[in-house]
């Protein structure tokens, strides 16, 4: 009787798994055949792809507006279309205002106060409280740090290379270090020197983060794919080390601070503002954070600090880390670019009186087109992702995207499309000065109501890193261009080797 369950059981599961992947079939819409049970994910599962790689790989081989997908046993809808993605995301965001990333708000509050995971007016109300964390008068109040960084940075390099001839530098872990620390100083206020002292607190917080761990892995999928079992293994006892390292470490700093009535520029003592005040305060010059009256938690919580903050440092330091070292790279490999980068640096340098300041790093325009560039060729994400949160009836069609329906905006695939980018991988500044591409399809930090809210602080500080090594250094061009490998492993576009450069020492004139 028992075996005559089980195979009565199993055969229905597995009618019912060949039916649900006849989902965009049954709903009219093209879709890309699926290799069950995997889906899209099949050549992730084997290791050969990241998921950016793989729908990268849907996007090359297919040709319709929208292509059904299947995420694992999950349909999926993948937006080819540039201006329907960004309808998608400015237009009609409405109906695709959230991410589609589930955390669970009872046993996870250091993830689910996070504005990148919260939804609907909740993530609304919270974006407009943080907005005035990255208006340009904090950032310049913020820009002393960010330079004392970047003086560390060259002191590394200064110690490492040799005074004669060139080395090879493995730019990534450079640029890593230049990141953390910025991150570290400017959203903690912690002063720490990873050049010099690398096992610190903060440092291994970022090493917890990147660790390609099982139950990372797993937990990310059940996030995005199946958002019940990622409540059941929190009910189970089941936590990330990171987020809880980070929690105490701001409940600590908060306490000393208070106790000890010290203010601070950076990004914290603003959300103590918020905290104790109910607001970020306007004026520039006053970043105090004393209470007034009792502190009302709905204004902001320790877990709720503590949960953005540490998706500022996740987001900050890897963008900030891939964008400068990319660029680096392919500077390399185009003298004529490269020696054009060197003159807007000295030349707002020299508008500036020669004074390293936030209004000198901002008249850098041409660094400007190099950074824009490489989030082209090398988006910090290689999909955006979104969720249907209303049916949405897609244009020029009879077609219906029912509400609930994930929705992945293949950026990679877009970004490296000759239809919308002529020549993709030639790595070319100018193509923004002379729009010699589809703007449509240029999205590296998402479009609409929920583009990256610390875009602007990601720009000066890769500027920064860049301009701070330009001057001090000389890069080596390399004789015979050559295309990054991607590794198979992780979220963000990683090189498979690193990113090396032969630097030398530049000769004081």
């Amino acid at each position: 009787m028992f075996l005559l369950l089980l195979l009565t059981a199993c055969t229905a599961a597995f009618f019912y798994i060949k039916w649900n992947y006849t989902y965009w079939q049954r709903k009219g819409f093209p879709y890309y055949e699926p290799k069950i049970p995997f889906g899209v994910l099949d050549e992730v599962r084997k290791r050969k792809a990241t998921f950016g790689i793989a729908v990268s790989d849907v996007y090359r081989n297919t040709k319709d507006r929208v292509v059904g997908i299947y995420l694992m046993t999950r349909p999926a809808l993948l937006v080819r279309d540039a201006h329907l993605a960004r309808d998608m995301l400015t237009r009609d965001f409405e109906s695709f205002h959230d991410r589609g990333i589930h955390v669970d708000d009872e046993k996870d509050p250091q993830s689910s106060g996070g504005v990148f995971f919260l939804k609907g007016l909740d993530w609304k109300s919270l974006r407009v409280k943080l907005t005035p964390l990255f208006t340009s008068g904090k950032l310049k109040a913020m820009f002393g740090t960010v330079e004392d960084v970047g003086d560390k940075m060259v002191n590394y390099l200064n110690a490492q290379l040799p005074d004669e001839g060139a080395k090879e530098v493995e730019m990534k872990s450079v640029m890593s270090t230049f990141a953390i620390d910025i991150i570290a100083s400017v959203i903690l206020g912690l002063e720490v020197d990873s050049f010099v002292e690398p096992n610190n607190a903060i440092r291994n917080i970022s090493r917890k983060i990147n660790l390609p761990t099982f139950g990372n892995v797993v937990r990310g999928t059940c996030q995005f794919l199946y958002p019940g079992l990622e409540r059941l293994f929190m009910r189970l006892g089941w936590r990330e080390e990171a987020p809880n390292m980070m929690r105490d470490l701001v409940k600590q700093t908060i306490q000393m601070r208070e106790a000890h009535n010290i203010s601070r520029k950076d990004m914290l003592q603003l959300l103590m503002q918020l905290r104790n005040k109910g607001e970020i305060n306007a004026d520039d010059n006053d970043w105090s954070a004393t209470k007034v009256g009792k502190v009302d938690s709905k204004h902001m919580s320790i877990e709720t600090i503590a949960s953005n903050l540490f998706l500022f440092y996740v987001a900050g330091y890897e963008t900030t880390a891939s964008t400068a070292s990319f660029t680096v790279f392919e500077l390399s490999q185009y003298p004529e670019v490269l020696e054009k980068a060197q003159r807007d640096i000295r030349e707002a340098l020299e508008k500036h009186d020669n004074n390293f300041t936030y209004e000198a790093v901002q008249d850098m325009k041409y660094l400007d087109l190099c950074i824009m560039e490489t989030t082209r060729k090398y988006p910090g994400l290689p999909i955006l992702n979104r969720e249907c949160t209303k049916d949405y009836p897609l244009p020029d069609s009879n077609l219906v995207i029912k509400s609930g329906t994930p929705i992945i905006i293949p950026l990679l695939g877009m970004h490296r499309d000759e239809k919308y980018f002529p020549d993709p991988m030639r790595w070319d500044p100018e193509r923004f000065l002379n729009k010699n591409y589809e703007p449509a399809a240029y999205m590296p930090f998402g479009e609409g109501p929920r583009h990256c809210i610390a875009q602007r602080m990601g720009r000066v500080n890769t500027k920064v890193a860049l301009a701070k090594l330009l001057l001090n250094f000389n890069i080596e061009v390399n004789p015979v261009r050559k295309e990054i490998e991607i590794a198979n492993f992780g979220v963000p576009i990683i090189a498979k080797d690193g990113v090396n450069v032969r630097l030398s020492k530049r000769k004081s004139t």
